[in-house]
């Protein structure tokens, strides 16, 4: 049985790989330019959001925010997202678990 929307390689790369790439599909409205990556902060993992190459775009983020987090729940990416530019905090929103 071989599904499509699964890496052919099983590994823990590759799945957050196909995560990303679902997660950035579901959100057509962030620009290509918008890094999307995970990393580690602490004893958990963080959905970054880098507009260093589209700044424009963070003065949308209000609109999209709502399709950001249910994205985020949706595909189990993280408990927090951070939005960035370049290594410069622009803020972060942490998802509730209601």
């Amino acid at each position: 049985m071989n599904n499509p929307q699964l890496p052919s390689k099983c590994t823990s790369s590759e799945l957050e790989k196909a995560a990303l790439k679902r997660f950035r599909e579901r959100l057509s409205s962030i620009p290509s330019q918008c890094q999307i990556f995970r990393e580690p902060w602490n004893h958990s993992t963080v959905l970054c959001l880098d507009f260093v190459e589209c700044p424009h775009v963070l003065d949308s983020l209000e609109e999209i925010q709502p399709a950001l987090m249910e994205g985020v729940q949706a595909l189990g990416l993280a408990n927090t997202i951070i939005f960035r530019l370049g290594k410069k905090l622009m803020g972060w929103k942490t998802i509730s678990l209601s």
